[in-house]
């Protein structure tokens, strides 16, 4: 085949590939049941994984920000992050459940069901940020000085950690609604919503960190400050189109009322989604602590370094949760052998995008970890290093039990990965991690490497419960 023949060929080939692109951004009103598989899958991926990678930039420009001040302010930022994980722990739940019921109402062509699930749903994450937000304003000193924080970052960088776990209500919304807008397969929305707080967060950051113009010097806690005012000026904005905005879920007042049996089956759900997260992330607390042992550079080199990893994870999150999506909306249309198809066509594409940016991140890691922790912290970065390399082998392990692991929770089924994340992280993860630290003479790296092998073992362990079947017969 010549070249002018090749253009020929693959010339409209590539105007079909932008106009999806284009109207997967723009948002469209298509039957996510019906039509192409591959089509679909790209329509809600892209805003999806633009959103994901939004989400990432929050916890990227903050560190890259905060790593100026100090390896204290840095070590604050992760500590607090592992904190954190509880709260997100509940939002994620929050969120599997909510794109679990409104996907499924979706594609039983109901969509007042879905607007009063999800009312519900928000109702219930307001409730649920209480659980935090009170002992976060009272107890944070006390939090940082049982994670093993020295004194002196505690009293630099407590407020950064009273202010974002009391403020955590953003974030829940956040979580929740974006899942609503997801599962209904206006993933568009998602991405607009975080584009908009990311902004504000870009630009604030900066200016309440190191005090420019005419804004306060804050330091560390400015940080925490940009980023909840961003993502509270987001919070509004999803109210407003979710009342407002005349899309496939609309919420209005006849829809405001509690359902009993939607409440008890969104409570259900979530407590398996809740379970996964609070496993997973609780095990991470036990991580920083265990590397806590080693110094506050390491714990600020690996804090850089998962926020690389979790950089690159989060657009694969996206095509994970477009495959959630397409279960979803696929059993409740009846159409399981679709929902099946889906979900293999999505984790191979996940598996060779993460392959690849793999591959990068365990070449340059030194390259990425300078990038944001500068010259000056050599030994930062020579931690931060290792533990990026050693983390970013399991990438195309991890692409695949992503999309196996969302495709469950987007059927119903959310015990099942409950089970695998209990078996992976608490019975394998942290166990190994102390073994390999403190007995078998790998010390911090030995944290890096049980990250590694347990994520793989997950992503074969969902691999397995995925082809055996049983979610496919999941009433919710």
């Amino acid at each position: 085949m010549t070249i002018t023949e090749s253009i020929k060929v693959f010339k409209p080939r590539l105007k079909s590939l932008l106009i999806d692109i284009g109207e997967s951004i723009r948002g469209t009103q298509k039957d996510y049941t019906d039509g192409r598989i591959s089509k679909a899958i790209l329509l809600l991926a892209i805003p999806m994984v633009l959103e994901m990678i939004l989400e990432s930039v929050f916890v990227v420009v903050d560190i890259y920000f905060v790593a100026k001040i100090n390896a204290d302010a840095i070590a604050i930022v992760g500590i607090t992050e592992s904190l954190m994980t509880m709260v997100y722990a509940i939002g994620i739940g929050l969120s599997t459940a909510t794109t679990a019921i409104v996907a499924r109402r979706i594609g039983e062509k109901k969509p007042e069901k879905a607007a009063s699930s999800a009312f519900i749903a928000i109702l219930t994450a307001i409730v649920a940020s209480f659980l935090f937000s009170i002992p976060g304003f009272f107890f944070s000193e006390y939090l940082l000085s049982l994670m093993g924080v020295s004194e002196k970052a505690i009293q630099e960088g407590k407020n950064y950690t009273i202010i974002m776990l009391s403020g955590n209500v953003v974030i829940m919304l956040l979580f929740v609604m974006n899942a609503i807008f997801r599962s209904a397969g206006d993933a568009s929305i998602s991405m607009r919503v975080l584009w908009l707080a990311n902004i504000i967060n870009i630009i604030l950051d900066p200016c309440l960190i190191f005090g420019w113009g005419p804004f306060p010097e804050l330091g560390v806690t400015g940080a925490a400050v940009a980023t909840t005012t961003g993502r509270g000026i987001a919070v509004l904005l999803q109210f407003y189109i979710l009342f407002f905005g005349k899309k496939r879920v609309q919420i209005k007042i006849k829809y405001i009322k509690l359902e009993l049996q939607e409440f008890v089956q969104l409570i259900k759900l979530s407590a398996g989604g809740i379970g996964q997260s609070l496993i997973a992330t609780s095990s991470w607390i036990f991580l920083m602590r265990i590397l806590s042992q080693y110094g506050s550079d390491v714990v600020a080199g690996y804090t850089i370094a998962i926020r690389i990893v979790i950089f690159s994870l989060l657009p694969a999150w996206g095509l994970s949760n477009a495959a959630a999506t397409l279960v979803g909306q696929n059993l409740g249309a009846k159409k399981p052998q679709r929902a099946v198809k889906s979900v293999w066509i999505a984790g191979i594409a996940n598996m060779i995008f993460l392959g690849i940016i793999g591959i990068f991140l365990v070449i340059f890691s030194e390259y990425f970890i300078r990038l944001i922790a500068g010259n000056e912290e050599t030994g930062v970065i020579e931690y931060g290093s290792k533990a990026l390399a050693i983390i970013s082998i399991g990438f195309p392990a991890y692409a695949i039990g992503m999309v196996m692991i969302q495709a469950l929770n987007g059927a119903g089924d959310t015990t099942t990965p409950t089970i695998i994340n209990f078996f992976t992280f608490w019975m394998l993860e942290i166990p190994l991690a102390a073994f390999l630290a403190f007995y078998a003479g790998f010390n911090y790296n030995g944290v890096f490497y049980s990250i590694l092998i347990s994520e793989t073992v997950m992503a074969f362990a969902g691999i397995i419960f995925f082809k055996i079947g049983k979610w496919k017969l999941k009433e919710v």
